[in-house]
């Protein structure tokens, strides 16, 4: 009996989509994030909210597969093209890291599955292209945080640079765009070091900052690994004021980083200090949602900015979905085109990192809302308005 009403639902279902309803139909939500490995301390947190997120939007049952690319480019291709060939789906969520994410991309252009990264380099998602009309990004673009870096050190009187990054997409990227904008606030660049994700010493490179003699340092990296350049430092000496981008805004860079890096600058989304924003910040309430949802499942102090990047995933998808559906049935091409197009059109929605506003050319949609200046005081964090 049971499999007669199963068959008996199927049915009225497909007589619906044909009458332009929409259909009883899973939404499989593809996700390929890094674990493990170097970017694991950014994976972790990714990969744990996505057990929060609704099972159903739209009336229409969600399932989100979730595989491990381990922070290594092939493995997330690999995973990309699993997802879309075995298990169908109809979005790509992933993946952690900015190499990986762009190494993605051919994967779901040729496919025609959108795809919502939620790692930060504004190269996943521009220049607008054939390939990257499919691809939708979450963090913050790396310009957008140059400029809040490049700003509070003109105030704190820096003059000169040092800079330190990965020796990958990341950390020349980084570089790109904090060299667009460092001569418009008066510094100059006076070091350019990289290292790997991987390496467990840079003293040599540390060597070479501390003859700049640098009023300031700035570490291209995220994660763990971004500590070591500045432990190294510490380690020599070298008593300049120090910056960090966001990709270390988690707890275990305080962890590993512990008193080396105290007294650090950094960018960060609002979610990460979402207790102490002013009360008429416009993403307060939806950051603090985020928070107490994952705190709830996690623990307390146990958030972190890069789950906020697969939430507001998440929250788009939730957005998007509904406008989908009443065009196409999940699981065909047309709704998965429909579906890219509900996301370019998703106006002022407030996430965990700030409040999203996409357009054809703007596939990321986050404006100065989605930033804030921050400072690691006893080991925590200390919003600097």
């Amino acid at each position: 009996m049971k499999r007669i009403e199963k068959t008996l639902l199927a049915l009225a279902g497909a007589a619906l989509m044909g009458l332009g309803g929409s259909a009883w139909a899973d939404i499989n939500v593809g996700v390929t994030v890094s674990a493990t490995g170097p970017a694991a301390s950014l994976g972790i947190p990714e990969k744990n909210t996505f057990s929060l997120m609704p099972k159903t939007i739209a009336g229409q049952k969600v399932n989100y597969i979730v595989l491990d690319d381990a922070s290594d480019t092939t493995t997330a291709v690999a995973n990309t093209r699993k997802l879309i060939t075995e298990h169908k789906v109809d979005v790509v969520v992933g993946s952690t890291v900015t190499p990986n994410s762009l190494a993605m991309i051919d994967a779901v252009s040729e496919a025609q599955v959108p795809m919502i990264s939620m790692a930060a380099s504004a190269r996943i998602v521009e220049p607008m292209d054939a390939k990257k009309k499919w691809v939708f990004k979450t963090p913050q673009n790396d310009i957008m945080m140059a400029l809040a870096i490049a700003t509070h050190m003109q105030a704190q009187g820096v003059k000169t640079v040092a800079y330190i990054g990965f020796a990958d997409a990341y950390g020349e990227g980084w570089y790109g765009e904090f060299n667009k904008v460092a001569a418009s606030k008066g510094l100059s660049i006076v070091a350019n070091e990289r290292y790997n994700r991987t390496d467990t010493s840079v003293t040599g490179q540390a060597l070479k900052i501390m003859a700049a003699r640098p009023d300031a340092v700035l570490v291209g990296g995220s994660g763990t690994p971004a500590a070591l350049p500045q432990k190294t430092l510490k380690e020599r000496g070298y008593q300049g004021k120090y910056y960090q981008t966001h990709g270390v805004a988690n707890n275990d860079f305080l962890r590993v980083g512990g008193k080396d890096v105290e007294g650090t600058f950094l960018p960060a989304g609002p979610v990460l200090v979402v207790d102490q924003l002013p009360a008429d910040h416009p993403a307060k309430k939806s950051a603090k949602a985020y928070v107490t949802t994952y705190e709830g499942a996690y623990g307390k102090g146990s958030v972190s900015t890069f789950g906020g990047h697969a939430w507001d995933a998440g929250l788009l998808l939730a957005a998007a979905i509904p406008e989908a559906v009443k065009k196409a049935q999940p699981g065909t091409p047309q709704f998965r085109a429909a579906l890219r197009d509900a996301l370019e059109a998703v106006k002022e929605m407030p996430g965990a990192h700030g409040v999203f506003t996409m357009s054809p050319n703007d596939h990321l949609g986050l404006d100065q809302r989605a930033r804030v200046m921050v400072k690691i005081e006893n080991n925590t964090w200390k919003y600097q308005p």
